[in-house]
């Protein structure tokens, strides 16, 4: 597979995908569209285009399915008179549900320039190939998700039929052979097998009796070309890259990545595994705390299942993390408020009403079988005391950063731009949202910090505030996977006095955040309380975690003369106060910050900042996940930190250097990304410090499109050369 993915989408209007299955030698091409109409969410419809690649044989034979199925009540039935020798022109199925009212769903035959394979062999007379095959059956709910194995099973038959009857030497073609029986019957699952020879073409039209009139072949045909240019307009005119990627590649590139990330938004329903035994071992207050959480993880009867629980979430990947991942969300959501700002708080609605009484959201959404069935079992269960990187509040800044900037709005010709920009066109309507959510909003956040904190009174730790320190839950030597930062190098062994700079940097974010939209809603007292605590958390990180030694921010742990040490691992942790925002123009510590983050030795590379300097003991190994790669969404906030000081309004002898930083770190990741893209056809997981390659997952197109926010930003060497 050389690539695939959305070209042009939009989650309200739909879009272009492409798959370039090299394998197979052929390109297919689908256009999806949506029609608004009636009061069941309208009519859609998807034309599916093949064209044979280049390196094709001369007689290319393609074969696909398209299936659907009705979960729960309802009816899906095949309105067609069964054949057995397959349908002779349009497919059409009619169905029913409380949710979606009557439907008509119509697979067509295409144009007369389609071809079918030619009969070569007896076995076709049984089964033309000019025809539409359709198979119908009967399957519980709790495995209509399994469609790929009900396939391969009902083939399966098929094929040691026909292998009985003709024996393996007078055996038909494989585009014969692989194909279902004709059988229409009775059923709440149909699939249609459909067999061309070279290129080919057909439409999939869904139309919502509601919406009054049958979708047509035409209507896809004009609905595509206004959703073409409605999306290259609106892009246009709200992320088109800036200099120096103003070129078309560029502009091609930006599209398709921020075009995967919509396209991966989803709606998922299930149950999910929680842990809720409460173990007293979970409070990690021992030595060797870790081992006990293993012992109390493991006893039987801990784990249940709870919910269904819906999740609308944008997912990173949609071939192999089809989920919602908490601190991935705020990351994926900062291009998708430039564009859609209802659509962006919809979706942090619907992970905060997966709060529960206590104030906890699982750090990983595994909703039902079908989401578990890509997970290992040791990693599906979800524990009460597990945090997760706030990331979520970073949309909640972004919202009121617009909201205080009215230049920042730009309209559109879009006939929904109303119900996009509705929080920013009425700020009535924001302040409305926030405030239905704000007791949410303080649940979570006081959540943190009764779950997460950390000891400073107990080992008489000096601080400005005894209170305002933070330990992530859930640690074991090798890890913390509720930091998100996974295997990168902490304070061994891990200790119950341990404090983790990381985590005071996202309570410091989360505390402003929280403060600003007290501001908004008129909570006056909530907010003075928040300004203290912001305060208090500011001051702390550089009296608990500042080395003055190693000139860099660093965990902190207890020694065996039970004194507070620092641990200091340079990297990404190191500098996470200033990612979150911490660390102002004047602050005495942006010297050395700015000096590691430039320093070839430490975090520089060409393609972008090494998640672990250089020269520490542990860099590339083990697992090296967290240990040296470059990671978009840390690089991303990097980035953005640096362009607020060589912006700031404030006197800074580091703005210039602050500014040319900027400028190298935004070409450096954006050219990176771009040209594995161009090399491999996809975007991916993480990308090497030393060779700039793709690395882990492809097609990783969650907080990696982050590259779409980098190209809208603006280029300072340019208005320094103007400057000067």
């Amino acid at each position: 597979m050389h690539g695939y993915g959305w070209d042009e989408y939009d989650v309200r209007h739909g879009g272009r995908q492409t798959i370039h299955d090299a394998g197979n030698t052929i390109d297919i091409t689908t256009e999806f569209v949506k029609i608004p109409g009636g009061q069941h969410g309208g009519s859609w419809a998807v034309r599916i285009k093949g064209v044979p690649r280049e390196d094709a044989p001369e007689v290319l034979m393609t074969s696909l399915i398209f299936y659907a199925g009705m979960e729960g009540s309802g009816s899906l039935s095949v309105k067609n008179n069964a054949d057995r020798h397959g349908i002779e022109g349009s497919v059409t199925m009619e169905g029913s549900s409380s949710e979606l009212g009557a439907f008509t769903l119509e697979v067509t035959t295409g144009p007369d320039s389609n071809k079918h394979p030619q009969p070569t062999h007896p076995s076709y007379a049984e089964k033309p190939l000019d025809r539409t095959i359709v198979a119908s059956f009967q399957i519980p709910d709790e495995q209509i998700w399994q469609a790929k194995p009900i396939f391969f099973t009902h083939l399966k038959t098929e094929i040691d039929e026909l292998v009985g009857k003709w024996g393996t030497e007078n055996a038909p073609p494989p585009w014969q052979a692989f194909t279902m029986a004709n059988d229409i019957k009775k059923g709440n699952m149909h699939f249609v097998q459909k067999v061309f020879e070279g290129p080919f073409e057909f439409d999939i039209l869904y139309s919502s009796a509601s919406a009054g009139e049958l979708m047509t072949s035409q209507d896809l045909t004009t609905a595509i070309k206004t959703s073409v240019k409605s999306f290259s307009d609106r892009f246009l005119k709200l992320l088109a890259p800036i200099a120096p990627f103003d070129k078309p590649k560029y502009h091609t590139f930006s599209k398709s990545m921020f075009s995967n990330l919509l396209g991966g938004i989803g709606y998922f329903y299930g149950d999910a595994v929680v842990d809720r035994s409460y173990a007293p071992e979970y409070d990690e207050e021992n030595e060797g705390f870790w081992e006990e959480t293993a012992e109390a993880r493991g006893r039987s009867g801990a784990h249940r299942l709870e919910g269904p629980s819906e999740l609308y979430t944008s997912i990173p990947s949609r071939p192999f993390f089809p989920r919602g991942f908490l601190w991935d969300e705020g990351f994926h959501l900062l291009p998708i408020a430039d564009w859609d700002m209802s659509l962006t708080l919809d979706i942090v609605r619907s992970w905060f009403n997966l709060m529960d009484e206590d104030g906890w959201i699982g750090r990983e959404q595994i909703l039902g079988p079908e989401a578990r069935s890509k997970v290992p079992v040791e990693f599906q269960v979800q524990y009460p005391h597990y945090a997760n990187p706030p990331t979520l509040f970073l949309v909640f800044e972004t919202l009121l950063d617009k909201l205080n900037d009215k230049s920042s709005y730009k309209s559109t010709s879009d006939p929904l731009e109303s119900t996009r920009s509705a929080p920013l066109q009425d700020p009535q309507v924001a302040a409305s949202y926030l405030r239905n959510l704000y007791p949410l909003l303080k649940r979570h956040y006081f959540w943190y910090r009764k779950t997460q904190w950390g000891d400073i009174k107990s080992f008489d730790r000096i601080a400005y505030s005894q209170k305002e320190a933070y330990r992530w839950r859930g640690r074991t030597p090798q890890h913390i996977l509720p930091s998100g930062l996974d295997d990168y190098p902490r304070p061994q062994p891990p200790h119950p006095g341990e404090l983790h700079v990381d985590l005071i940097s996202w309570m410091g974010l989360m505390t402003r955040s929280m403060r600003r939209i007290a501001d908004y809603i008129g909570e006056s007292e909530d907010a003075a309380e928040f300004k203290g605590y912001e305060t208090a958390i500011i001051r702390n990180i550089d009296d608990l975690h500042w080395s003055q030694r190693h000139q860099t921010y660093c965990d902190a742990t207890i020694d065996d003369y039970e004194e507070s040490v620092h641990v200091c691992h340079k990297g990404y942790v190191s500098i996470f106060p200033f990612l979150t925002g911490l660390v102002p123009a004047d602050s005495p510590r942006l010297g050395a910050i700015l000096d590691l983050i430039s320093n070839p030795e430490e975090l520089w590379s060409k393609y972008g900042l090494r998640s672990l300097s250089f020269k520490d003991e542990f860099y590339g190994t083990d697992e090296n996940y967290w240990r040296s790669p470059v990671w978009i969404p840390i690089n991303y906030l990097a980035v953005k930190n640096l362009l607020d000081i060589a912006t700031a309004t404030s006197p800074s002898p580091h703005k210039l250097r602050a500014s040319k930083l900027y400028t190298s770190l935004r070409k450096n990741l954006v050219n990176n990304v771009f040209s594995e893209w161009e090399r491999t056809g996809f975007a991916w997981e993480q990308y090497n410090p030393e060779t700039g390659h793709g690395q882990r997952t492809q097609h990783f197109t969650g907080w990696t499109s982050l590259v779409v926010k980098l190209m809208t930003m603006p280029d300072l060497e340019a208005e320094r050369e103007h400057s000067e």
